[in-house]
């Protein structure tokens, strides 16, 4: 008896009964078994083919007024498509489109009534959502080579439709949309401030590379914006002027109150040349490190407390005096490093024209950097050298996805203000009582 009873529990758990409901099958050692992942997807199949069915029904019900000469109705439902498979977020599902059937008779196909489903069109393969993850994960460090093993565990084994060759006609869709966005109208347009820079992307690139030209601007609303693109020479003023004019060329005919950049750049001229009555304001993170690399090390601690009571003073005043307290504390034994400082006084100090909430945006060029921080993850990781045309695209396209993050610039309702041309001193708005005081 208990050979018998042990050849019955070998029969169950290899063979169910009959009374089973289902046949689990075997699984590899290294297959991740998930029945609430088994279970979601299961119901997401049964509500894609209710919602289908619905849209569908409702369609139909739609056209019930529209009737054939001999009564009878016009727009029916007509069985459905063969079963495909799409791959959306937690897997693949197996899912039939519901047809429709337009019964008029007419040799013109034009006044036929169509059905097309808005959940699941004609051709798609995969959910829109899930379109837009691929790139992304790509941007991220992931090769075309590796999606199907780092997707598999939420996706199924076998997705198909996740081969090299579909994640790259995906990819080639950044081209499209670049050049659709450099063709875009910018005549209805206006940018109270800009920020301007010039990026190098870290090693991999090709041995030639240039640098990303990239140029944010501050509408009135206050919401930043991807102004210019391109793929230029930093130092060449050449290369921002004809960024900038390109800019003009597609109609932005209104100067921005103030430009924010490094020192370094080719830009300023370029700008002086398309704009000239922008003011400039030096980016203080980057003359930050600039006067930096002209003292030891271990001084710097001490001079960055001094180079930051200048620019977080609280009136030009007060910054010109901790300006002139910095020169005479270094200029002696460092002469070049108060040289760097003070050769762009006025333009260290242009945004004390400014309203006072916009301070912290106008000091530096860090809209810029922080995207570029996302940017240069990405290239260290990809295989492989990149060419200068898909460095370009992919930093658009992580440019673009940023975007949609950024924040509104603090203090807004002064931007009107601004436009309008009334002054401000210290960061406070000159009207008659202020003049006066000051007087």
């Amino acid at each position: 008896m208990a050979g018998v009873k042990a050849g019955q529990n070998l029969t169950r758990s290899n063979t169910p009964m009959k009374n089973d409901t289902q046949i689990l099958p075997f699984h590899q050692s290294e297959t991740i078994v998930d029945p609430l992942t088994e279970l979601a997807r299961e119901g997401a199949r049964r509500m894609l083919a209710e919602a289908l069915k619905a849209e569908a029904d409702a369609f139909v019900a739609s056209f019930a007024d529209e009737q054939l000469e001999d009564g009878r109705q016009r727009i029916v439902r007509h069985g459905f498509g063969p079963e495909r498979q799409i791959q959306t977020g937690i897997g693949s599902l197996d899912v039939q489109r519901p047809k429709v059937r337009d019964r008029l008779a007419t040799p013109d196909p034009s006044k036929k009534i169509r059905f097309t489903s808005n959940i699941l069109p004609k051709w798609a393969r995969r959910s829109v959502s899930l379109d837009a993850l691929l790139p992304v994960l790509y941007l991220k460090g992931i090769s075309t080579g590796d999606f199907q093993e780092a997707l598999s565990a939420i996706m199924g084994t076998d997705a198909p439709n996740l081969s090299p060759s579909v994640i790259s006609r995906l990819t080639a869709g950044w081209q499209a949309q670049y050049d659709t966005w450099t063709r875009r109208d910018l005549s209805a347009r206006h940018y109270v401030y800009i920020w301007a820079d010039g990026v190098y992307l870290q090693a991999r690139m090709e041995e030639n590379a240039e640098c990303m030209l990239v140029i944010i601007g501050a509408t009135p609303e206050g919401k930043k914006e991807l102004i210019g693109f391109q793929v230029g020479l930093r130092e060449s003023a050449q290369s921002w002027h004809e960024l900038l004019s390109d800019i003009k060329s597609r109609g932005l005919s209104v100067a921005p109150e103030i430009a924010v950049g490094d020192g370094a750049m080719g830009f300023w001229n370029a700008l002086d040349r398309a704009f000239p009555g922008t003011k400039h304001q030096r980016c203080w993170v980057h003359k930050v490190k600039n006067v930096l690399n002209c003292f030891p090390k271990q001084m710097a601690p001490a001079v960055k407390s001094d180079l930051d009571n200048i620019q977080h003073a609280g009136t030009r005043k007060e910054a010109e005096a901790a300006l002139a307290v910095f020169s005479e504390k270094y200029e002696v034994k460092y002469p070049k490093g108060v040289a760097c400082l003070i050769k762009d006084q006025d333009a260290m100090l242009a945004f004390f024209d400014f309203p006072a909430e916009h301070w912290g945006h106008l000091r530096t060029s860090n809209p810029i950097e922080s995207v570029f921080a996302t940017v240069r993850h990405r290239t260290v990781r990809t295989k492989g050298a990149l060419s200068q045309k898909t460095a370009k695209l992919m930093v658009f396209t992580l440019i673009q996805a940023a975007s949609k993050k950024w924040l509104r610039l603090k203090g807004r309702n002064q931007l009107p203000k601004v436009i309008d041309g009334i002054k401000f001193n210290d960061g406070v708005e000159v009207t008659g009582d202020t003049e006066n005081h000051a007087a």
